[in-house]
C-alpha cells in the first residue's frame, strides 16, 4: 500500500522483532527517550514510501537491526491529540543471529534502551493498549507454532505493449508505463527479502524482475512452464513449480500473467492443504504491475495459508 498525499490519517509501520533465546520466544521492546514509554518498533511512513518499505526502515533506524518482513499482525488505530487517526500497520519479523551480530544501535535521542523479553512480561511493560492488541495477534502465531514463516509472491508483469501481429505475444515488451512499475516494485517486495525469483520466459515477465534481480542479486529463473502461452496450449506445470517452491520454504517471487495467476494461487492452496475462497479469486485478480504475497508456515506448510496479502502497482 502507497499513501496518499492528500490522505488526512497519519499512516506508520512497524513490526514485532522475535527470536528464539534459550529456546523462548522472546520480543523486541522499545524505550523512547522523550515520550518516556515502552512500545513496539514503528515510525511514520516518508513522502513516497510503501507500509513495508516504512516498517522495515524504521525497525533499523530505531534498533539497528536489519529485518525481513514476515506475516502481517493486523493494523491499529487511534486518535492523536491534534484531532487526526493514526493508522500503523504491523508484521512479525524473526531477528536472525547475523542480524544480531551486525547492530548498529547506540542509546540516542529518539530510543534509550532496547530490551528483549517474554512475551508475558512484554504484555505489562508496553505502555499502549493498542501495541498489546498487536502483541497479542504475535502471540496467536507463537501458540500455533507457526511463528517462522515464508513467502510466495504472485507478481503480475507491468503494462506491456498491445498485440500488433507485429511480435510473437511472448516478445511485447513493457511500455514506458510497465517500465516504471517493474521499478517501483523493487522496495515493496525487498522487504520480504524473497531468496528465488522465477519468471514466465516472455519478454514482459522477464524485464518486470529485472529491476528486483538487479537489487538483490538474485539470478532470474526463466521457465515456460508458468507462461501464458503454455497455459493456452495446455503445456504449462503451475502446480510443478509451486510444488517445488513449497517444498523449498524460502521465500520466492513468481512472475507471471493475469490467466496463469489464478492457477498459481490455487495450487498454493492445494499444496498446503488451504481452502479455495472467494479471498483466494480476488487475490489473483491483479492489474499489471500488481503482486499477492501469501504467507506459510516454515515449519508445516501444511498448516495452510496464514495471510494474504495484495499489493497494487504505485504506478
Amino acid at each position: 500500500m502507497a499513501v496518499k498525499a492528500n490522505d488526512p490519517a497519519v499512516y506508520a509501520a512497524g513490526a514485532v522483532c522475535w527470536r528464539l533465546i534459550e529456546g523462548r520466544v522472546q520480543v523486541l521492546l522499545i524505550h523512547r527517550t522523550v515520550h518516556g514509554d515502552v512500545t513496539i518498533p514503528k515510525g511514520k511512513v516518508d513522502p513516497g514510501e510503501t507500509l513495508p518499505r516504512t516498517a522495515v526502515r524504521e525497525v533499523e533506524e530505531e534498533t539497528g537491526l536489519a529485518v525481513a518482513l514476515g506475516v502481517p499482525l493486523g493494523v491499529s488505530h487511534y486518535d492523536m491529540p491534534d484531532g487526526r487517526t493514526k493508522i500503523v500497520h504491523y508484521w512479525a519479523a524473526e531477528i536472525t543471529s547475523d542480524a544480531i551480530a551486525h547492530s548498529t544501535f547506540v542509546p540516542n535521542g529518539e530510543v534509550a534502551a532496547i530490551e528483549w523479553v517474554t512475551i508475558k512480561k512484554a504484555r505489562t511493560y508496553l505502555s499502549y493498549p493498542a501495541d498489546v492488541t498487536i502483541l497479542e495477534a504475535f502471540s496467536a502465531l507463537v501458540d500455533a507454532g507457526v511463528t517462522r514463516t515464508f513467502a510466495l509472491i504472485a507478481l503480475r508483469h507491468g503494462k506491456a505493449a498491445p498485440r500488433t501481429g507485429a511480435l510473437p505475444d511472448a516478445r511485447r515488451p513493457l511500455t514506458a508505463r510497465g517500465v516504471k512499475q517493474a521499478a517501483s516494485l523493487v522496495d515493496t517486495i525487498t522487504a520480504w527479502r524473497p531468496l528465488r525469483i522465477i519468471s514466465s520466459t516472455a519478454t514482459r515477465c522477464v524485464t518486470t524482475v529485472a529491476p528486483l534481480a538487479a537489487s538483490t542479486g538474485i539470478p532470474i529463473k526463466q521457465t515456460d512452464l508458468i507462461s501464458q502461452d503454455a497455459l493456452e496450449s495446455d503445456e504449462a506445470d503451475v502446480r510443478g513449480v509451486v510444488g517445488k517452491r513449497v517444498r523449498a520454504r524460502k521465500t520466492a517471487v513468481l512472475c507471471s500473467h493475469g490467466p496463469v495467476l489464478p492457477e498459481i494461487l490455487r495450487e498454493i492452496a492445494l499444496a498446503t492443504g488451504s481452502q479455495t475462497s472467494s479471498a483466494l479469486s480476488e487475490a489473483a485478480n491483479l492489474d499489471t504491475g500488481g503482486f499477492t504475497i501469501v504467507h506459510l508456515s516454515s515449519e508445516n506448510p501444511a498448516a495452510g495459508i496464514l495471510a494474504i496479502e495484495t499489493y497494487p502497482a504505485t504506478t
